[in-house]
């Protein structure tokens, strides 16, 4: 499970949320996404933690609290994709039953 985090200041490091967390138990992993095209922090980050009721403590605790200037909003991270599936991808057209035709991916040529 991960933890999203919210409104993270601009200035934060990985290292400060690997401090804020660790009060709560072992961190495995702190991610902090950049902006692909700016190289700038995005305001959010992901944290795993090694133990689940350690993380939950955390999401209860730190919800809402203000944090480096900033009230930081915490949750359990929802799977990649955000249910994102149904949708069409960019570049895809559905069909009224909304499934892809073939001839939408440009990676099948029709022949196939």
């Amino acid at each position: 499970m991960s933890i999203y985090v919210g409104n993270v200041p601009f200035t934060a490091e990985k290292e400060d949320i690997q401090e804020l967390f660790a009060y709560y138990g072992a961190v495995a992993r702190v991610s902090l996404p950049l902006d692909r095209e700016t190289g700038r922090k995005r305001g959010f980050a992901f944290v795993d933690m090694v133990n689940e009721v350690d993380e939950q403590s955390a999401i209860d605790d730190l919800q809402d609290v203000e944090w480096m200037g900033r009230a930081i909003r915490v949750r359990k991270a929802e799977p990649r994709g955000g249910g994102a599936s149904d949708r069409p991808r960019r570049g895809e057209r559905p069909t009224p039953t909304g499934e892809r035709r073939a001839s939408d991916d440009p990676e099948n040529d029709g022949q196939g």
